[in-house]
């Protein structure tokens, strides 16, 4: 009956229901790697859906990052600035082939860098002048200085493709990386097989096939780690992890990583444009609760931004994570509200009603939303939560109608969180960061920063004084610090999280003997 029921689910799923039978400790089925991720594949562009084939090892960027964060030599083996940081050489490795037995040039390089400098992401941020070839280097002149160059091009959306991946008005209609896997066949926005590429400049990957499934229900994910139909599941949600955990023929694996739990808030909005308003807001939220009832992770209770991996932006000082409906209570009352008849807030006739948008692909979301929407309703605040898709947050950026939203922001998209920062907190504002909301000495500190004025007390300085900044303002409100998961089967060796999630690591796992 269990097995019929499964199986229903999963086909009303379009999963399939092989292997089920076998268990999660059964060999491989067909050695095929089956990995299964809550994220779709929209678009080949990789200025917008680029991170699941560098995760996947389809595609290759100029600079790489440690799991430390420190960058590293990728497609490009070396890089030097010249003394007025206005010209960066980046010199290309050798001997490298695309998947379509092209070699990787400089002008190769130069011209998938110069598509994506017309897209969004980091490097539109950046000021430049020029790119071009120039020996066996790529060349990039800038007008200004802008020291997180390096940085900005181990973003996934710099990935080097291939100049047959682009027609010439630069859209992506084939995705011919240099990775130690190919791209074999693409069904999006679910699925992509991948093969081993044997002309790999780096070490091979031991497994010859990968699949790739895009699942966005956790519990659909969770249950394909049960039955053996997949061999590693990422972001699981913390009753399956629990369960998962019991599962002889299985491993589970948590990393920190730098990501944060928020609520973005529109800082325009009557309710919410005062800083008080957002403070007591904050204040509502009991983190720890949250963090040890939902996550079962007390540590995760996030009391400011950027957690403790990010030391830089860290603030050492920051008061611990803890509720103060008290203090909630008096800003609340300082602007104006009133508690009414049923206890909720009341102002010249109208409640706090506040709409918080969220979406399922992370697991927690919906559920920490419901947390707060029960501690904000004890000091009065009337939350409607509205789960939908992700993809409504930007587009309620946008055009204006987003009131709230709780998302899973990636503070080190680029392993210098100086880049994440100039996305989300520029004057206008970014989809995932503020709305609304600006402050010049911010501005000024992240332009400074860019330049690379001073020497490290500076920048280490500037950084944490950006960081009391979004502390006091918030433009978005911290809620709890995140842990990569990940369920794989005992049949593989080798796995690890990537903590800057840049890599699955997928041409490291062997197949146990």
């Amino acid at each position: 009956m269990r097995l019929r029921a499964l199986g229903a689910i999963m086909l009303a799923a379009g999963l399939g229901l092989s292997g089920l039978a076998a268990g999660a400790a059964a060999a491989p089925r067909d050695q095929v790697l089956d990995v299964v991720a809550p994220w779709e594949i929209g678009s080949l562009d990789p200025s917008k859906h680029g991170y699941v084939f560098t995760r996947l090892q389809i595609a290759e960027t100029l600079v790489e990052a440690d799991p430390a964060g420190a960058l590293a030599p990728g497609l490009a083996t070396a890089w030097t600035v010249s003394d007025d940081g206005l010209t960066w050489l980046f010199t290309v490795r050798e001997g490298v082939r695309f998947h379509d037995g092209s070699p990787l040039t400089a002008e190769a390089a130069a011209t998938a860098l110069r598509h994506a400098l017309g897209k969004p992401g980091i490097l539109a941020q950046a000021p430049v002048e020029e790119i071009a070839a120039q020996g066996g280097a790529v060349m990039v002149r800038l007008r200004e200085p802008f020291s997180p160059l390096p940085a900005a091009l181990a973003g996934t959306a710099n990935q080097i493709l291939a100049p047959a991946s682009y027609t010439d008005a630069g859209e992506v209609t084939q995705v011919i990386g240099t990775g130690p896997y190919r791209l074999d066949q693409l069904q999006p926005p679910q699925k992509l097989t991948a093969v081993r590429f044997d002309g790999y400049w780096g070490e091979p990957a031991a497994i010859e096939r990968i699949s790739y499934l895009a699942a966005g229900r956790g519990e659909t994910r969770a249950m394909m780690a049960e039955s053996g139909d997949a061999d590693i599941v990422f972001t699981l949600d913390p009753a399956s992890r629990a369960r998962l955990a019991r599962n002889d023929g299985l491993t589970i694996h948590a990393e920190a990583i730098p990501r944060t739990v928020t609520m973005k808030v529109n800082a325009a909005h009557p309710l919410l444009a005062d800083p008080r308003a957002r403070q007591a807001i904050s204040a509502a939220i009991d983190r720890t609760a949250i963090a040890t009832a939902i996550l079962r992770e007390p540590e995760a209770a996030a009391a400011q931004l950027f957690p403790p991996s990010l030391a830089g932006w860290h603030l050492a000082e920051a008061p611990a994570a803890k509720a103060d409906p008290q203090r909630a209570a008096a800003l609340l009352a300082d602007l104006g509200w009133q508690t009414g008849g049923d206890g909720m807030l009341v102002k010249d006739g109208q409640p706090f009603r506040v709409t918080l948008r969220t979406f399922p692909d992370r697991p927690e979301l919906p559920l920490l939303a419901t947390a707060i929407q029960a501690q904000l309703r004890e000091v009065g605040i009337d939350l409607q939560v509205a789960v939908g898709n992700s993809s409504e947050i930007p587009a309620g950026h946008r055009d204006g109608s987003l009131e709230l939203a709780l998302l899973a922001r990636n503070l080190a998209l680029v392993p210098d969180p100086l880049g994440t920062l100039l996305q989300d907190y520029a004057p206008a504002g970014g989809d995932w960061g503020a709305m609304n909301w600006a402050d010049p000495r911010l501005t000024e500190i992240l332009a400074t920063l860019v330049r690379g004025v001073g020497d490290d007390a500076d920048r280490l300085a500037l950084q944490q004084e950006a960081a009391a900044i979004l502390d006091a303002a918030l433009p978005v409100i911290p809620v709890t610090w995140y842990q990569q998961t990940a369920a794989v089967s005992r049949s593989l060796d080798g796995f690890v999280i990537d903590p800057f999630e840049r890599t699955y690591g997928l041409s490291r796992l062997r197949w146990a003997p």
